[in-house]
C-alpha cells in the first residue's frame, strides 16, 4: 500500500469534499423546509392531505435511497443542462440537481417526524396562553410554537447534516463527482485499489468528526441558554 499518489491527485479528494459539502448544505436546507411544511400539513384537519403526506413519508422511509436516486435521475435528469466547474472537477447539473432533489425529498420525510416531535415538545401552556390573548391558531403556530420547535430541533438538523455528508456518496451511482467518486477516479488512474478509498474514509471521518464536535459544542451552549 502506497500513498505516493496524494501529491498529484489530492485535488480530486479536496474538490470532491467541496462538492459533498455543497450537496449536504442544500439538502439539509431543502429537507428542513420540506419537513416543516409536511409536519404542519400532517397536523391539519384535512384528512386527505394527512393521508397523502403519511404515504409520502412511508414511501421515502421504506425504500432504499439508492433506488430513489436512480428513479429520480431517470425522471428528472437531462442532457442539455450546463456544466458546473469546481476545481479540477466538472459537474453535470443534469445529474447534480436531480440528485440533490431526491436526497432532499428523502431528508424531508425524516425531518417531518423530527419537526413534529419538536412541536409536540413545546409545553401546551404556550398554546393555551396564546389563545387566551386572542391570538388565532395559525398565528400561534407560526409566531409562538414553531420558533420554539425550531430551536428544539436544531441539534437534530446538525445530525442530519452529518448523515447527509456520508449518504451523499450514493450519488456516485449517477456520476456525481463527490468525494467517493473522486477516490474511485484516483483508484482507476493509479491502479491502486485500496489506498485511495482508505484516504477517502479518513477524509470523511475527519470532516464528520469536526462537524460532530462543533455540533456538541453548540448543543452545550444551547443548553446553557435554556438554563438561563
Amino acid at each position: 500500500m502506497s500513498w505516493d499518489f496524494l501529491p498529484k491527485y489530492l485535488a480530486y479528494f479536496n474538490d470532491g469534499m467541496i462538492i459533498t459539502l455543497i450537496i449536504s448544505v442544500f439538502v439539509v436546507l431543502l429537507g428542513t423546509v420540506l419537513g416543516i411544511l409536511i409536519a404542519l400539513g400532517k397536523m391539519s384537519k384535512i384528512a386527505p392531505l394527512r393521508w397523502l403526506l403519511n404515504a409520502y413519508i412511508e414511501i421515502f422511509r421504506d425504500t432504499p435511497m439508492l433506488i430513489q436516486i436512480t428513479i429520480g435521475y431517470l425522471l428528472l435528469g437531462g442532457s442539455n443542462w450546463p456544466i458546473l466547474h469546481i476545481g479540477i472537477l466538472s459537474e453535470d447539473l443534469g445529474r447534480l440537481i436531480p440528485g440533490i432533489i431526491v436526497i432532499s425529498l428523502n431528508s424531508g420525510a425524516y425531518m417531518a417526524e423530527i419537526v413534529r416531535a419538536g412541536i409536540e415538545a413545546v409545553p401546551a401552556g404556550q398554546r393555551e396562553a396564546s389563545y387566551s390573548l386572542g391570538i388565532r391558531p395559525g398565528q400561534t403556530m407560526m409566531n409562538v410554537i414553531l420558533p420554539q420547535a425550531i430551536r428544539n430541533i436544531l441539534p437534530a438538523v446538525g445530525n442530519e447534516f452529518i448523515t447527509i455528508v456520508k449518504d451523499s456518496s450514493l450519488l456516485y451511482t449517477i456520476g456525481i463527482m463527490e468525494l467517493f467518486n473522486g477516490a474511485q477516479t484516483v483508484s482507476t488512474m493509479t491502479y491502486q485499489t485500496l489506498s485511495p478509498f482508505l484516504f477517502a474514509a479518513v477524509y470523511y471521518f475527519v470532516v464528520c468528526f469536526i462537524l460532530s464536535r462543533l455540533l456538541a459544542f453548540y448543543e452545550k451552549k444551547l443548553g446553557k441558554g435554556y438554563a438561563k
